[in-house]
């Protein structure tokens, strides 16, 4: 998605409209869900007794829904629960070098979603948005591993916040000098980034008869990181 996207496809609420930079701000459902869906780690901005907090969690897409999970006990989701609420990722892509320190860039994909967050109460409901938890983080993992059973699912708490207001801001190409620093003798342009994973690592414990699954494969992990 580092080329071209579709930035007009929906019109934003006017709370999630991109005003600094309008340019960069992207409104199409597709690229919201697909960056939502490549990120690993959503960050929570809620307020708690008075105190505005952020803080990091995993998070899982379903169609137009995300599900957050954690203790039943955690502060952040007794917080959270009925109340609106704010998510963001942001998926880094490359550190942009131009010829001046001000003009200095990033390259990054990010979203930022708004909206009430409701508790999941419904037992089906709630064991489906685990598997999707689990299978966001690791592609069939879900079917392998055993499933929570019900003191597990007791202390675990799982909410769900709508994509009616999100939207996305996306920097993507080569460094914007000014005209009048295209003469100085400095280096300029983009050095990418990615995550990608190294060889899986076995728990100590593991029997060596255990093979590594099928969906471990470095090329199956990194299908998470595939750009249009």
């Amino acid at each position: 998605m580092t080329g071209s996207v579709d930035r007009m496809a929906r019109v934003a609420s006017e709370r999630m409209q991109v005003r600094r930079h309008p340019e960069r701000g992207v409104y199409s459902p597709q690229v919201i869900e697909a960056i939502l869906d490549e990120a690993y780690i959503c960050h929570v901005g809620f307020i708690a007794e008075g105190q505005p907090m952020v803080l990091p969690t995993v998070h899982a897409r379903e169609g137009r829904t995300i599900y957050l999970h954690g203790a039943a006990a955690n502060a952040m989701f007794s917080a959270c629960a009925g109340h609106d609420i704010c998510l963001t990722v942001t998926i880094l892509d490359g550190l942009v070098l131009a010829r001046s320190v001000y003009d200095h860039s990033m390259n990054y994909r990010s979203v930022v979603v708004v909206g009430r967050a409701e508790e999941v109460s419904d037992p089906e409901e709630k064991r489906r948005a685990l598997r999707v938890l689990v299978d966001r983080v690791v592609e069939g993992r879900a079917e392998d591993a055993r499933e929570p059973n019900e003191n597990e699912v007791r202390a675990t708490r799982v909410l769900r916040l709508g994509l009616d207001e999100a939207s996305a801001k996306v920097r993507s190409g080569p460094p914007s000098d000014s005209e009048t620093d295209l003469h100085l003798p400095v280096w300029a342009g983009v050095i990418p980034l990615r995550l990608a994973p190294d060889a899986p690592v076995p728990a100590p414990d593991l029997p060596a008869d255990i093979p590594l699954p099928d969906y471990l494969a470095p090329e199956r992990l990194l299908r998470r990181q595939a750009r249009d």
